[in-house]
């Protein structure tokens, strides 16, 4: 066993080796596991191919091929985390995006703050359990014991001071029906005598569980792979002539070829029929913008409009049955595991709609944070507009393209599937623009992510680049966090007065 462990901790020198931009370490570390393997030392090897389960390695950003804003940025990720994670290499893809990412999460995690860093990295570690996201959850167990945190903790949430254990009820609405949150729940958790909260560590807490709950869809809708020195990204098993073993078939992995291959059952198609899917997509957006230039749709129509879209999302749902299947017992870490997504009008439950003209993140949400947690308001600000805003006018093969219409299409169909209204924005736009697949896919990642599956990604938007797929998971990732914390302030705020 300890001969195995030295296998894995020199194999994981050599893939940090790898990704360090020094090329001696590597050196080093390569004559080092030479001299292992001659000891008959076994080595483990990945398990995956690349970064990214959905996406092929060849068309991933190289490490040692980036340019020097990525190169940078590669270097800050490293020294920051201490290694360069699967994340960072499949959200490079948008350098803008992810240095605006890092110095956030940076900030939450390592800078000073109303919570201890341990609490950070367990809240981590509760948020990221919700969606069965053992990437991350195993992640943030390393961090979390590096920082002194009690092992006894990782047991299960009731071992976590009651304090941690309170958050539980939060971290599952936010997770699942933000909607549902009231001022009481808040109440309850800042007087609860010896074990309450500050509006500061509240407001912390609340942040750190939107960021995890809203990384876990990037992670599931990317398809990111586990390091190789993670569970479930190595195996000690020698590859065979054809580069894979039958236990890697029986487990899930193929070949780097086959894994990327069509997805079982589907019909492929043709590159033709795709570049037709592109051309009538934007010919949908021109029509769009003449019918706006022409007349608007009075504000009942609008409302009703919204009301259509969000009754409509309630039976956009996944045909898939395949889950992700954790590779560590993630549950131990929340309470009442059988509670998850529910449509928020289902069995007759009516929930107001949250009207964006009463409680917004621009006018409210945003000072409230930066009040009691100072800069983290203006670094959240800078990452939701980075995305909202993130284009380099091109969709497919097409160039000098206006694509504000389908973003935003995107960013209010899902704050409508979360019951939130924009006065302005005309709803009908969305069935023109988002095709079925494409909503089974925006409501999988962002509502039940551990679902997503590599047939939903590659169902969609087929003639797309990959960094295009990767930019939309950008759009859900902080649609998704806007709303969640859009709830969870305006109850704050309704508490505070």
């Amino acid at each position: 066993a300890a001969r195995d462990g030295l296998g894995e901790a020199l194999a994981r020198l050599l893939m940090l080796s790898k990704r360090c931009p020094f090329s001696d370490v590597r050196e080093k570390s390569e004559a080092i596991l030479s001299g292992v393997q001659e000891l008959g030392i076994r080595i483990p090897r990945p398990l995956g191919h690349g970064p990214s389960r959905f996406i092929p390695e060849k068309e991933t950003i190289q490490v040692g091929k980036e340019d020097a804003t990525m190169h940078t940025l590669f270097a800050e990720s490293f020294a920051t985390l201490g290694r360069l994670d699967n994340v960072t290499l499949v959200m490079v893809f948008h350098p803008q995006y992810l240095e605006s990412f890092l110095k956030t999460q940076h900030y939450l995690l390592q800078m000073d703050g109303p919570l201890p860093l341990h609490y950070r990295h367990y809240i981590g570690i509760m948020a990221a359990a919700r969606h069965q996201c053992s990437y991350l959850v195993n992640l943030h167990v390393n961090d979390f014991l590096h920082v002194g945190g009690d092992p006894k903790w990782l047991n299960g949430l009731e071992n976590a001071p009651q304090k941690l254990q309170n958050l539980g009820e939060l971290n599952k609405m936010l997770a699942h029906r933000p909607w549902l949150i009231t001022k009481e729940h808040i109440e309850q958790l800042l007087k609860t005598e010896e074990n309450s909260w500050s509006l500061a560590e509240l407001i912390h807490a609340v942040v750190l569980l939107t960021h995890y709950h809203s990384l876990a869809s990037f992670t599931f809708g990317c398809g990111i792979s586990p390091e190789i020195d993670c569970e479930g990204g190595h195996t000690f098993r020698p590859p065979s002539v054809s580069n894979y073993c039958i236990c890697d078939i029986t487990n899930g992995y193929h070949g780097v070829d086959e894994i990327h291959a069509s997805p079982a059952g589907s019909i492929p198609v043709s590159s033709t029929e795709s570049v037709c899917e592109v051309e009538a997509l934007m010919e949908k957006m021109k029509q769009l913008q003449e019918c706006r230039d022409e007349e608007e749709a009075s504000q009942e129509e609008m409302a009703t409009r919204f009301e259509r879209e969000k009754r409509e999302s309630m039976f956009v749902c996944s045909s898939e049955d395949e889950e992700s299947a954790a590779t560590r017992d993630v549950s131990r870490h929340f309470e009442d595991t059988s509670y998850g997504y529910k449509d928020f009008s289902r069995h007759g439950m009516h929930v107001p709609t949250f009207r964006v003209q009463d409680y917004s993140w621009e006018d409210h949400g945003y000072s409230l944070v930066n009040r009691l947690y100072p800069d983290v308001g203006q670094l959240l600000d800078e990452k939701f507009h980075i995305a909202y805003n993130l284009t380099y006018n091109t969709m497919a093969m097409h160039k000098d393209v206006d694509t504000s219409m389908l973003r935003r299409a995107i960013w209010n169909y899902i704050h409508c599937m979360f019951g939130i209204r924009y006065d302005d924005y005309d709803y009908g736009e969305i069935n023109q623009l988002l095709d079925r697949s494409f909503k089974v896919y925006i409501k999988t990642v962002v509502c039940t992510p551990e679902k997503t599956t590599k047939r939903m990604y590659d169902s969609f938007w087929r003639q797309f680049e990959h960094s295009e797929k990767v930019h939309v998971n950008l759009l859900l990732v902080e649609a998704r966090m806007q709303a969640e914390l859009l709830y969870a302030l305006r109850a704050i705020t309704r508490y505070m007065t």
